[in-house]
C-alpha cells in the first residue's frame, strides 16, 4: 500500500503562489523594458519628424505635414500624431487609433530661435495580456516545472517501510499503555464495588438480627389493640361530635366568602372601568378627531455637537437675547395679518439652552390658529436662516434651527420628535384632523419615511407653501428686520 507525502496539498498551494508571483514580477519588467524603449523610439521619431516637416511647418502646408505624418503612424505602437503652429492651433492630427489612451511625447519644432510649432506623438499603452502571450513559453515552462516539483515531492516525501514500521510500532505501544491503564482503573473499581458489597452484607445481617430481638415487643400492643373495644366506641362518638361543628363552620365561611368574592367583583369592575377611562382618554388623545383650540410651537436649535453648553456666558446669553427677541417680534408683527384675525398669543417666549416655545390660542371658532403656528414655526426658521448665515460670514457663533407645531396636548410628543427625527431647518407638524384642514389651503406637507412610532406616523413634515403665504411670511420677515436694524441703530 502506498502513502501520500505528508502535507502534499500545502505544498502545492505553496507553489502555486511562487507561480503566480513569478508570472507577475515577469509582467512588471517586461513592461518597463518596453516602456523604455518605447520612450527612446518615440523620441527618435520626434525628432525626425521635426526635421521632415520644418519646412511645411514654417508654411503651414497642411498637405505636406499630413503626407509627412501618416508616413509615421504606418508604426504599430503609433496611435496619435497632432502636429500645432506657434499659437498652438492643430495643423494635422492623424493617427491609427486617436481615441486610445498612451504615452504621449510632445516636443516643440523651433527654426534657429523662433519657435514655429510642436509635434506630440502618442504610443499606445501594451497590455498585460499582451506582455503574456508574447512571454508565452517562459509561463508555460515555468507551470511545467512547478508541476515536476510538486510530483517529485510527492514521491520522495512519501513514507518509506521502515517509517511506517516504527509509525505502526508507536501507535502499538500507545495503545497498549492506554489499554493496561484501563485494566487497572476497572480492577479498582471492582475492587471497591467488591468492598462495597461485604459492608452492605455485613449492614443487612446486623439489621435482621436487631428486627428478631423486636418482633416480641411488636406483638404485644397489636393483642391489646383488638381486645381496646370502648376506646374505639368513644373515639367514632368524638369523630361524629367534630363532623357536626365542622359543617356548621363551613356554611359560615361559605357566607363569608361570598361576601368576599362579591366585593373582589366590585374592585374588578372597578379597575376595568379605571383603566377603560384611561384606554379612552388615552386614545381621545391619540385620536385624529380630537378638539384643539391653542397651538404651541417650539423652536429648538439643531446643535449635534453640543456647542451652545461650551460657549461661556458672555457670548451664550447675548445671542439668546437676540433669537429671544426675534421670536418676539416675528409672533407681533405676524399676528398683525387680517389672516389670522382672532389668534392671540398666551405666554412671552425666551430662548435657553433647549429652545423656546409659543403657545396660541383661538379667540372664536373661526380664528385659525393651526395655520398661525404653522407661518410663525416657517417664519422663524427664515430668519434664523439670515441671522445664521450673517453670523458664520463675520466668523460669529450661531446655530441652525429647527420647529415643531403640534396642538398643546400633544407638546410632549413633538418634543421627543424634535429631538428623534427632526432635522436642519425642518418644520414638523402634529394636529388633528381639524388643523390639518386649516393648512391644506395654504402648505404642502408630506410624511415621514419609516416611521416606527404611533407619532412619527401621524407626524407630517413641512414641504412649502402657496404664493400667496409665502409672500406675506417674506413681507412679515422683512419688517421684522428693519424693525432689527433700526434697534441696532438706536443702541
Amino acid at each position: 500500500m502506498t502513502y501520500l507525502a505528508p502535507r502534499q496539498g500545502l505544498f502545492a498551494i505553496i507553489l502555486l503562489v511562487s507561480f503566480c508571483l513569478q508570472t507577475l514580477l515577469l509582467v512588471i519588467s517586461t513592461d518597463q523594458q518596453l516602456s523604455n524603449s518605447r520612450a527612446l523610439k518615440g523620441e527618435q521619431m520626434v525628432a525626425q519628424l521635426i526635421d521632415e516637416a520644418r519646412l511645411s511647418l514654417e508654411n503651414k502646408d497642411r498637405v505636406s505635414l499630413s503626407v509627412i505624418a501618416n508616413r509615421y503612424t504606418s508604426e504599430q505602437d503609433v496611435t496619435k500624431i497632432l502636429i500645432t503652429d506657434n499659437n498652438d492651433d492643430i495643423l494635422v492630427p492623424v493617427g491609427n487609433a486617436p481615441m486610445q489612451q498612451g504615452d504621449t511625447i510632445r516636443q516643440i519644432a523651433t527654426n534657429g530661435d523662433a519657435v514655429i510649432g510642436s509635434v506630440a506623438l502618442t504610443l499606445k499603452d501594451i497590455s498585460k495580456g499582451e506582455i503574456i502571450a508574447m512571454q508565452w513559453p517562459f509561463v508555460i515552462g515555468t507551470m511545467l516545472l512547478h508541476l515536476l516539483l510538486w510530483l517529485i515531492y510527492g514521491y520522495l516525501a512519501r513514507p518509506t517501510k521502515e517509517q511506517i514500521n516504527a509509525l505502526s510500532r508507536d501507535i502499538q505501544d500507545l495503545h497498549r499503555e492506554q489499554y493496561m491503564q484501563i485494566d487497572q482503573r476497572s480492577r479498582n473499581h471492582e475492587r471497591r464495588s467488591a468492598d462495597r458489597q461485604t459492608n452492605d452484607l455485613q449492614e443487612n445481617d446486623s439489621q435482621t438480627m436487631s428486627s428478631l430481638d423486636e418482633d416480641g415487643a411488636e406483638h404485644k400492643p397489636a393483642d391489646l389493640r383488638k381486645f381496646d373495644v370502648n376506646s374505639e366506641v368513644n373515639q367514632y362518638l368524638r369523630t361524629q361530635q367534630n363532623q357536626s361543628a365542622a359543617s356548621d363552620t363551613a356554611h359560615s365561611s361559605t357566607a363569608i366568602d361570598g361576601a368576599a368574592d362579591d366585593q373582589v367583583e366590585e374592585s374588578t369592575q372597578d379597575e376595568m372601568s379605571g383603566s377603560s377611562t384611561q384606554r379612552s382618554s388615552s386614545a381621545s388623545r391619540l385620536s385624529a378627531t380630537r378638539a384643539f383650540d391653542s397651538v404651541r410651537v417650539q423652536i429648538v436649535f439643531h446643535d449635534e455637537f453640543n456647542m451652545l453648553e461650551r460657549l461661556a456666558p458672555a457670548q451664550r446669553l447675548p445671542y439668546l437675547a437676540l433669537c429671544t427677541q426675534l421670536l418676539n417680534q416675528a409672533a407681533t408683527e405676524l399676528l398683525k395679518q387680517p389672516l389670522l384675525l382672532g389668534v392671540s398669543m398666551i405666554n412671552e417666549p425666551k430662548f435657553d439652552d433647549s429652545g423656546a416655545s409659543v403657545l396660541l390660542k383661538a379667540d372664536n371658532s373661526h380664528a385659525k390658529v393651526a395655520l398661525a403656528g404653522v407661518m410663525l414655526g416657517k417664519l422663524y426658521l427664515m430668519l434664523n436662516k439670515i441671522i445664521h448665515d450673517k453670523h458664520i460670514e463675520l466668523s460669529r457663533f450661531a446655530l441652525p434651527a429647527k420647529a415643531g407645531v403640534s396642538d398643546d396636548a400633544q407638546s410632549d410628543a413633538m418634543t421627543q420628535l424634535l429631538h428623534s427625527v427632526g432635522k436642519k431647518e425642518q418644520m414638523l407638524i402634529l394636529l388633528p384632523n381639524a388643523g390639518l384642514k386649516q393648512i391644506s389651503h395654504h402648505v404642502q406637507v408630506q410624511s415621514i419615511m419609516r416611521p416606527t412610532t404611533v407619532y412619527e406616523r401621524e407626524c407630517a413634515v413641512f414641504d412649502g407653501g402657496n404664493d400667496s403665504m409665502i409672500q406675506r411670511l417674506a413681507d412679515v420677515r422683512n419688517s421684522v428686520l428693519m424693525i432689527e436694524n433700526e434697534d441696532e441703530s438706536h443702541i
